[in-house]
């Protein structure tokens, strides 16, 4: 027979109430429920403990990846705004490009060299980035052709800066051969004796006219027909008092029968700087002024000089 341990239940007041019995096996199954009661609630607690930790490691992470993403969004707007300024920039370069052209058309400039052209030979410009793709799109291929297209671009940016730097000189220099090249009337009043043969009024007799006249009071201003220095200033013969300017370029003007000569040799002249006075010097008819212009010695007509 199995052992029994008895419970007693009593009063307030001391007295007994009720007296049980429960078997030990009972007493001791229930002693061991007890304990793996306790147990189980020690192992869920603490279970319950770490899916709380999981549950804010998992939420640190998801926020960490959502500012990740956030930031990768920001960077591949940053990539569409970088494609859309090199498209831009390399629209920029095509104008310059096409400018220059038009500039060397203008100036009567030879066009530039097949391998000289902004994109090397064929002068193609490469085709505009796409950088419209949905931001949840991978960005690697925009990235590898935008770092392509600013390799090219930083070529293209070289060749127009050396093109623009050959244009420029270019430019000064028929700048510099349009201010040497005589393109005024050096003086005021009336031809009487134009450029080629014609009778001289001293022998009568048909003769070559190397310039032309223009009369008018003694003390006319003469002015420099274009940039120079005066080679020489002083009296020549029948020509009188004389002055040469050379102009560079095979470009040489001549003022005679001067009354003064109001440069020196060896100054620099201005087109449009008065030089002289109007006189008859040498041998002259009246007060006038003798012009020659001679190109590369010879005397050519000088009103195909004259564009004023």
């Amino acid at each position: 027979m199995a052992k029994k341990v008895s419970f007693i239940i009593l009063s307030n007041s001391g007295t007994t109430v009720k007296q049980f019995a429960i078997p030990v096996p009972l007493l001791v199954v229930m002693a061991l429920v007890t304990a793996l009661c306790a147990a189980f609630i020690g192992i869920s607690f603490h279970d319950y403990q770490l899916l709380q930790k999981s549950l804010a490691a998992n939420q640190h992470v998801a926020k960490t990846i959502d500012e990740q993403r956030e930031e990768i969004g920001q960077q591949r707007l940053q990539i569409q705004s970088f494609a859309h300024e090199i498209n831009a920039l390399k629209e920029k370069l095509v104008e310059l490009d096409q400018f220059e052209e038009k500039i060397r058309v203008i100036a009567n400039l030879a066009p530039r060299q097949a391998d000289d052209n902004l994109f090397g030979v064929g002068g193609a410009a490469p085709e505009d980035l796409e950088p419209q793709l949905e931001l949840t799109q991978r960005h690697e291929g925009l990235m590898r052709e935008m770092h392509k297209q600013v390799d090219e671009l930083d070529t293209a940016s070289q060749r127009q800066e050396n093109s623009f730097g050959s244009l420029l000189d270019n430019l000064e220099g028929q700048r510099n051969l349009l201010a040497s090249t005589p393109a005024i009337q050096p003086t005021s009043g009336w031809m009487t004796s134009r450029f080629g043969y014609r009778v001289s009024p001293f022998t009568g007799r048909k003769e070559f006219h190397k310039g032309v006249d223009i009369a008018n009071r003694k003390g006319t201003a003469i002015l420099a027909t274009a940039n120079g220095i005066v080679s020489y200033a002083g009296e020549k013969g029948t020509m009188g008092n004389v002055l040469v300017i050379d102009h560079g370029h095979g470009m040489i003007t001549r003022y005679a029968h001067l009354s003064e000569s109001l440069k020196k040799t060896g100054e620099k002249v201005k087109r449009g700087d008065i030089i002289a006075q109007m006189g008859n010097s040498g041998r002259s008819t009246g007060p006038h002024l003798h012009y020659e212009v001679h190109l590369n010695g010879v005397p050519v007509n000088p009103t195909m000089y004259i564009l004023n």
